[in-house]
């Protein structure tokens, strides 16, 4: 978990007051069909409810999974942040609803960018290996 998923963020509202909103945009370091872990400076107890919105960012048109409620489960503090780990709720998978379908994209668009960065990696000692 140390390093954040590329080109994902979670976007959600956080109140401060009776009348007071924050917009606040979190990175996400783990994402699978069940849930996923974001690291913000906003308090949450585990119990809480967050209602997100992830958007892959993409060249042309970003990805867009709105609306996905989840359940605080885990509170990790790092330095002035906080890890949460959060369940979705009413999430199904095997359902071909727009949502699911957009999370389902989401995930295999960051499949490929990770496996694509791991290879850039350890790009120029593979390249050496299979010259020799």
């Amino acid at each position: 978990m140390n390093n954040a998923l590329p080109d994902l963020v979670a976007h959600f509202r956080y109140r401060h007051g009776f009348f007071r909103r924050e917009d606040v945009h979190a990175r996400l370091y783990e994402l699978d069909s069940f849930g996923c872990v974001m690291k913000t400076d906003k308090p949450f107890e585990p119990g809480d409810t967050v209602t997100l919105d992830l958007v892959m960012k993409m060249p042309l048109d970003d990805i867009r999974a709105e609306g996905i409620s989840g359940l605080v489960t885990e509170k990790r503090k790092h330095c002035s942040n906080f890890f949460y780990s959060i369940d979705f709720i009413q999430l199904d998978e095997n359902a071909s609803s727009p949502l699911t379908e957009k999370m389902r994209r989401i995930r295999e668009v960051l499949y490929k960018k990770q496996t694509l960065r791991s290879r850039r990696a350890g790009g120029p000692s593979l390249l050496s290996r299979q010259t020799a």
